[in-house]
């Protein structure tokens, strides 16, 4: 007997923890409501079925925690979805640590989502670069634009990008949750120079030349949300695959954090030799074998890249040149 009840003890226990850690991982306040109502239905299907005769009643509440479960999972299939990838690749330090972190990135990308989805209804053209570890640069812009250095909310994004107002041609610069600068003049990108607009061709011209790098992209003749990322185009996308695809992005960039130095610096765009040998084996005219082994074109100034060797784009939509 005694045995028994030290397993209910232990039962009672591991529910209740695991309960509490659930509640704690959830923020917002209507998700926190519908997870302790599917809780206190949970408890009481147990209840009813270990301390109460009661058959019919106990199928009804097992048949309403099971309407419940899919609802929720209907509801919840992206934070279902992380939870899975977390739990399958290991990282149960994400899972209990950090909280503070996890909801700093879960509460920008719910900003930007928010704000690019608006501009989009409201066709209003946008252009939103994300810094997450490239630790760009003024002098890696065009134009630097003007330093704010605010604190990131959908109000604010959406009037840096109202018509006729001196920023809303550039980008707005954004780092954790704070609005570093606007009216950032981006590099423009070779590839598809007949395909996108000013808007697109800039964003990929950024996401070319340093990989910790997103931007999204809103047209203001079609409202067409775009994301551009590493030289590639995804577009058109929803508000909502644009929040997934910046959260696994944040993810995959918080479970890299050795990598920022190696990718803070932009790609090179050709071999620079500084040493001797390098010297002795770059092309010149008193180097023939190693011209000859160069070959043509194999120069950064040999010519712009083709879209075909920087990266596959994904369009749906014809050309945009008003974005």
């Amino acid at each position: 007997m005694g045995f028994v009840d030290l397993r209910l003890l232990l039962d009672l226990l591991l529910a209740t923890a695991l309960g509490m850690v659930l509640l704690a991982r959830v923020k917002e306040p209507r998700t926190l409501w519908l997870l302790r109502g599917y809780l206190l239905l949970v408890a009481l299907a147990w209840v009813v079925q270990r301390y109460a005769n009661l058959p019919l009643t106990s199928k009804l509440v097992d048949a309403v925690v099971l309407a419940c479960s899919l609802a929720l999972a209907i509801l919840w299939q992206g934070e279902l979805r992380r939870l899975m990838e977390l739990l399958g690749t290991g990282r149960l330090d994400v899972l209990f640590g950090n909280q503070g972190a996890d909801k700093l990135a879960s509460g920008a990308v719910a900003v930007l989502s928010e704000a690019a989805g608006k501009l989009s209804q409201l066709r209003r053209g946008g252009l939103i670069v994300l810094d997450l570890g490239s630790d760009l640069r003024p002098e890696d812009f065009l134009n630097p634009g003007i330093a704010l250095d605010a604190q990131l909310s959908v109000d604010l994004i959406l009037n840096l990008f109202t018509a006729n107002t001196p920023l809303h041609d550039g980008a707005l610069l954004v780092k954790g949750n704070r609005i570093l600068s606007a009216g950032v003049i981006l590099p423009i990108s070779r590839q598809g120079l007949n395909r996108f607009g000013t808007r697109h061709l800039a964003a990929l011209g950024i996401t070319e030349r340093f990989d910790r790098c997103l931007c999204i992209v809103v047209s203001e003749e079609t409202g067409t949300l775009s994301l551009a990322r590493q030289g590639r185009l995804e577009r058109p996308i929803t508000s909502g695959r644009l929040q997934e695809l910046l959260s696994d992005a944040m993810a995959q960039s918080a479970a890299k954090p050795g990598s920022k130095a190696a990718s803070s610096k932009p790609k090179a765009k050709g071999p620079a030799p500084s040493s001797p040998k390098d010297r002795a084996q770059a092309p010149s005219p008193t180097n023939p074998a190693a011209a000859a082994r160069s070959g043509p074109g194999t120069s950064p100034a040999a010519g712009p890249k083709s879209p075909v060797s920087t990266g596959r784009t994904v369009a749906k939509e014809g050309p945009d040149p008003h974005a």
